[in-house]
């Protein structure tokens, strides 16, 4: 499984509850339009991450996906018949973004209850397999999944340890925490 991870924030001047409204009819949208391979998405407010740290609002949204094949079904499906208006309408309100592509890797994927997120490097001295094993207090944990970034795609740590309570992060230099608050889907009983 991928997940298209898209960062962004709207104009000072956008009001964020109505960003808000755009963003979940353009998610709500994308669920009705269901492209091949695309699994559903998230948006979440995001707070603590470095590479947004000019916006007093951030979003995060995950788009999970079968596969790669599915980003241009995706893609194309954003702007098509169903989604394209409420897109038009969420890009002209944000000001900019950024984006990365992540593969699990460990654990099980549970984005409707994640609210902390904790991207950490591997160190140049510690194989995968061996930085996988290390991770395992860690991906054991019920909710907690591991995902590591694609072909250096995006402006964060290599991985990122996604669960749903405050993950207490591992003792690795260059560890960045993340607080997450679900906006899309509705959250219903978080953990």
């Amino acid at each position: 499984m991928l997940a298209f991870v898209f960062w962004h924030w709207p104009f000072p001047d956008v009001r964020p509850r109505r960003y808000e409204r755009s963003l979940v009819k353009f998610h709500e949208s994308l669920a009705k339009a269901k492209p091949e391979g695309f699994c559903g998405s998230f948006t979440f407010r995001i707070e603590g991450a470095p590479w947004l740290t000019d916006w007093e609002h951030s979003y995060q949204d995950v788009y999970l996906l079968e596969g790669s094949v599915a980003l241009d079904r995706l893609n194309a499906a954003s702007v098509g018949e169903i989604s394209g208006e409420v897109h038009d309408v969420v890009a002209r309100e944000a000001a900019g973004g950024t984006g990365g592509l992540y593969q699990l890797r460990e654990g099980q994927v549970d984005f409707a209850h994640a609210c902390s997120g904790i991207w950490l490097p591997k160190l140049r001295s510690t194989s995968y397999p061996d930085f996988y094993s290390q991770l395992l207090p860690w991906t054991e944990q019920p909710g907690v999944s591991l995902w590591r970034r694609h072909l250096v795609l995006g402006p964060t740590p290599e991985f990122c340890l996604l669960g749903p309570a405050e993950l207490r992060p591992p003792q690795v230099e260059g560890v960045v925490s993340t607080k997450l608050d679900l906006i899309w889907p509705k959250p219903t009983g978080r953990r």
